[in-house]
């Protein structure tokens, strides 16, 4: 009992696939912080454009 309990404390195989859980949570939350800031970029950007074509004088924006 006291071998297999050393063995078991020694492996390391899991951490391995814990480290790379964690790295792709990290990746996967910069992905969504970037689309949302890019989404909202892309919206105020949109918005711009509709409000330069809705002006009714022909000044250019």
């Amino acid at each position: 009992m006291r071998n297999f309990l050393k063995a078991l404390w020694a492996d390391e195989s899991g951490a391995a696939g814990a480290e790379y859980a964690l790295i792709l949570a990290i990746v996967a939350i910069g992905i969504a912080v970037a689309a949302g800031n890019l989404g909202t970029a892309i919206s105020g950007s949109m918005q711009d454009a509709a409000d330069c074509i809705n002006q009714a004088s022909g000044s250019s924006c």
